[in-house]
């Protein structure tokens, strides 16, 4: 992955409760939401209850599916305690997407980060790629 430029704005991909319509959907307010992104094969979501986790799994097909969000430094700093970083709970890493928003360019899709989870998900369902948001939500546990 390239390093940011200085005066680039960080790119992160969600895929749960930060999406429009999550319930965390507030943290990125004043943000601006470049639109629908998926991941490469890879990586696998778990229904952690209130919340997924996205897990690295080489064996994983399915297509993770989130947004594509450009935030400010300070706002990236609440989403770093949001998911946890200094308590272990995620890291944020490079994302490897598959499909991004047409009007961004491949090299800053190279520079897009995202959160996965550090713990242990045995024993948690699994999803099928996307975390369902809004008022039409299904139970998940």
């Amino acid at each position: 992955m390239n390093p940011p430029t200085p005066d680039a704005d960080p790119l992160v991909f969600v895929y749960g409760t930060l999406k429009r319509d999550g319930s965390n959907q507030h943290y990125l307010d004043g943000q601006t939401l470049l639109g629908a992104a998926a991941l490469r094969p890879g990586h696998a979501l778990y229904s952690l209850g209130d919340y997924p986790g996205l897990v690295a799994d080489p064996r994983a097909h399915d297509e993770v599916t989130g947004e594509i969000w450009r935030v400010s430094p300070a706002a990236l700093a609440g989403l770093d305690e949001l998911e946890g970083i200094d308590e272990g709970l995620y890291a944020r890493v490079p994302a490897p997407l598959a499909r991004w928003p047409a009007g961004l360019a491949s090299r800053d899709a190279d520079r897009v980060q995202m959160y996965v989870y550090l713990r242990d998900v045995i024993g948690r369902p699994r999803l099928d790629g996307t975390w369902p948001v809004g008022p039409e939500k299904p139970s998940i546990s």
